[in-house]
């Protein structure tokens, strides 16, 4: 079985291209997406439509929920999510909402977003000193819940990272298509860096009963989408998108 893993796209339809276009080389079995698809001021529409024009396994992300969750005061005080609405239409919005909150694939293979319990914490990485460290094995296998697939795909923190725990089970986080850094406030403020402006994707392959993972990285022409994020007044994002560093 070989899986092409994405996550947090990120309205980023310029990388989506780019990804798949190189996913097609692969000869994938399965294509999945672990959410935050639409969120983010560069083409949230367009990232609609191309993401319908292929065949994804397709979960849900806290920024999806947060897009149709949205209430008037926080729409009126983000003008981003104001953008995205107006993109997006309501075709878009009724297609996130029936997102599942994960997948279990086989007995092998489960996806989630963040962590099988909560799509708002990071499974691999502990940010409390307001950068990314590596969970314990113990936190790890605790933040798991008693999901015991020997394959775990999960998104959420960006950061590209393949853990093998000592329960035998293997997390793959495959990093942002779309978004290469950011800062946040929650649960503290942290910034996640991957220092490189190209689209992150995974492929995992069952090769001999072992899971072998491959992490690529993808040029693309990312001034497109620091052109789109401009229009909408995200200076952050414009340097997130061209350098993957924090401000």
């Amino acid at each position: 079985m070989k899986i092409a893993v994405l996550s947090d796209i990120h309205s980023n339809v310029f990388a989506l291209d780019a990804v798949i276009k190189d996913v097609k080389r692969h000869a994938v079995d399965l294509k999945a997406n672990l959410g935050d698809i639409l969120y983010g001021p560069v083409a949230p529409r367009s990232t609609f439509e191309l993401l319908m024009e292929h065949d994804f396994v397709t979960i849900s992300g806290n920024q999806d929920r947060q897009i149709y969750e949205s209430t008037e005061e926080e729409i009126e005080s983000n003008p981003t999510m104001q953008f995205i609405l107006d993109d997006l239409g309501s075709k878009p919005l009724e297609w996130m909402k029936s997102l599942p909150f994960d997948k279990q694939v086989n007995e092998d293979v489960y996806f989630c977003h963040g962590t099988p319990k909560n799509d708002l914490i990071y499974l691999l990485e502990d940010v409390s000193r307001g950068h990314a460290l590596l969970r314990s094995d113990s936190e790890i296998i605790d933040l798991l819940a008693g999901q015991k697939s020997k394959l775990i795909c999960c998104g959420h923190t960006h950061t590209p990272r393949s853990v093998y725990l000592s329960n035998g089970q293997f997390i793959v986080n495959p990093g942002s298509v779309g978004l290469q850094a950011y800062t946040d406030e929650d649960p503290v403020v942290h910034s996640m860096e991957n220092f490189t402006h190209h689209a992150s994707y995974s492929i995992v392959e069952k090769i001999d009963s072992q899971w072998v993972v491959q992490n690529i990285k993808v040029p693309y022409d990312y001034q497109r989408a620091v052109n789109e994020s401009k229009k909408r007044n995200r200076s952050d994002w414009v340097h997130f998108l061209s350098t993957g560093r924090r401000m």
